[in-house]
């Protein structure tokens, strides 16, 4: 007789620890691919030699003042103007004083050549609103018509040339300032200009209390001038003022100059502001005439 084995009734105990890496796995996959699309969504880095950020935002980058920007002064004392922009220089012109508050211009090197002839013929700014001087209150006056921006800057163009010969420009000056160290300032700006390739420049008056009137239209004599000097484009920029009575000029013009800082007080205007801070106000301490050769 053959014994038959019966079969076992005993069941295999489940595998619990293969059931739980199977669900920890399955757990644990969309973990990982939500930290992947956590990484692959913030900056990273380059490495070129030096380290490079890119960003999801762009950088904004400061664009350099122009030299419209440059030459613009910031009025800190209200006053009347009319801000006017010719071919060669912008002015701001003052009808209550019948003379300009400032007048601002580039002078770059290409512009000191030129073959524009002197007009000599002073007329009405066509763009002026209001009251403006004219030939006859200068005349018997003792007053020379005093250029702001010169005509020997303007030679690079026949309109900048006539342009520089309106009355918003000019301001009654004495002419033993006018045609001596004025004029003398005037031309060592074309060589400054030639050197450094470009130079700001932000001139006027100055009046003070009571000033004397001349002519029929009543035309403010100033008892001062200056002259502020910006050359921005060099390797190390500089700037320099210069300070005159309006009176017989002969001293050497290092006399005369002074720093910019000091014009801001007498003129209640802050001039090259655009310039970062830490420049600007190094700059405009200085009075250094080494650095000008004077």
């Amino acid at each position: 007789m053959v014994n038959k084995k019966k079969p076992s009734l005993k069941r295999k105990a489940p595998n619990y620890s293969r059931i739980g890496c199977i669900i920890t796995i399955i757990v644990l996959i969309p973990v990982f691919y939500g930290l992947y699309l956590y990484i692959s969504q913030q900056p990273s880095i380059t490495n070129n030699n030096s380290s490079t950020f890119t960003t999801t935002s762009p950088i904004e980058v400061q664009p350099l003042p122009t030299a419209r920007e440059l030459a613009t002064p910031r009025t800190k004392i209200p006053r009347k103007e009319q801000i006017i922009y010719h071919t060669g220089y912008m002015v701001s012109y003052n009808e209550n004083l019948r003379i300009p508050n400032w007048v601002a211009y580039e002078l770059t090197r290409q512009e000191t050549q030129g073959d524009a002839k002197r007009t000599n013929r002073f007329i009405a700014d066509p763009l002026v609103k209001g009251i403006l001087a004219a030939n006859t209150d200068y005349t018997h006056s003792g007053y020379d018509k005093g250029h702001m921006a010169p005509a020997a800057d303007m030679k690079w163009s026949d309109m900048a040339m006539k342009e520089s010969f309106y009355f918003s420009n000019m301001c009654p000056q004495h002419p033993e300032l006018n045609r001596r160290k004025w004029k003398d300032l005037e031309e060592k700006i074309r060589d400054w200009a030639i050197t450094d390739s470009a130079i700001i420049i932000v001139c006027g008056p100055i009046v003070e209390k009571t000033p004397r009137k001349i002519g029929k239209n009543q035309v403010t004599v100033p008892q001062k001038f200056f002259k502020v000097i910006l050359s921005p484009f060099i390797s190390s920029p500089k700037a320099i003022g210069f300070l005159f009575n309006n009176e017989r000029a002969t001293a050497p013009l290092a006399t005369y100059a002074v720093s910019v800082d000091s014009i801001e007080v007498l003129t209640g205007m802050d001039f090259f502001s655009p310039l970062p801070d830490e420049l600007e106000n190094r700059i405009e301490a200085q009075a250094d005439c080494s650095q000008w050769e004077l």
